[in-house]
């Protein structure tokens, strides 16, 4: 099991989180998932053998959301 912590712009309102989240949970692998409103911050918990931090961010990506480096 592995985790990361992922920053992204759009996760501070209601929609955006629930739009994360529904991303993050269809994808294979991906264990957990918790959001902070706050500051957009997203710590997920996933399977490693399954699938790659890299993959994690291009689906976010894909799907129009931007990432920030913190």
């Amino acid at each position: 099991m592995a985790t990361t912590t992922i920053f992204v712009k759009e996760a501070t309102s209601e929609p955006s989180i629930q739009t994360v989240e529904t991303i993050l949970t269809q994808m294979n692998g991906i264990e957990r998932a918790l959001v902070d409103v706050n500051d957009g911050e997203i710590k997920i918990e996933y399977n490693d053998r399954d699938i790659a931090h890299e993959q994690i961010v291009d689906r976010l990506e894909q799907h129009g959301l931007h990432i920030i480096q913190p």
